[in-house]
């Protein structure tokens, strides 16, 4: 099982970022994703969920409005479209898939500043 995120990079307050996340070697549409982030000095913190399927989504409180998950299961990839993004929003964005065990990415940076 292999994730990988890119899309991270420096943006201003109010601006927008696209994360994405390249997974392989499961099958990828049977399995959920979800999006989590951890800024310094913190615990990692879930973000959002997207079903196997793509037709169930779900969001942290603070995400709802402003962020949107969704998958390509031909592509094997999930995004994360991060718009009116806050300098809270700085941290280290990871995917993550549950096979039995919990799988992670490496993760990517978002920092968000003027």
């Amino acid at each position: 099982v292999q994730l990988v995120e890119s899309g991270g990079g420096l943006v201003q307050p109010g601006g927008s970022l696209r994360l994405s996340c390249a997974a392989s070697g499961f099958i990828f549409s049977r399995y959920a994703v979800r999006w989590y982030r951890q800024a310094p000095g913190k615990g990692r913190e879930w973000v959002a969920y997207v079903s196997g399927f793509g037709d169930s989504t779900d969001y942290a409180d603070s995400m709802k409005g402003r962020f949107t998950i969704s998958r390509d299961n031909a592509k094997n990839t999930v995004s994360l479209q991060m718009n009116s993004l806050k300098p809270e929003d700085t941290a280290v964005y990871y995917c993550n898939v549950v096979l039995g065990a919990n799988y992670w990415g490496q993760g990517t940076q978002v920092t968000v500043s003027s």
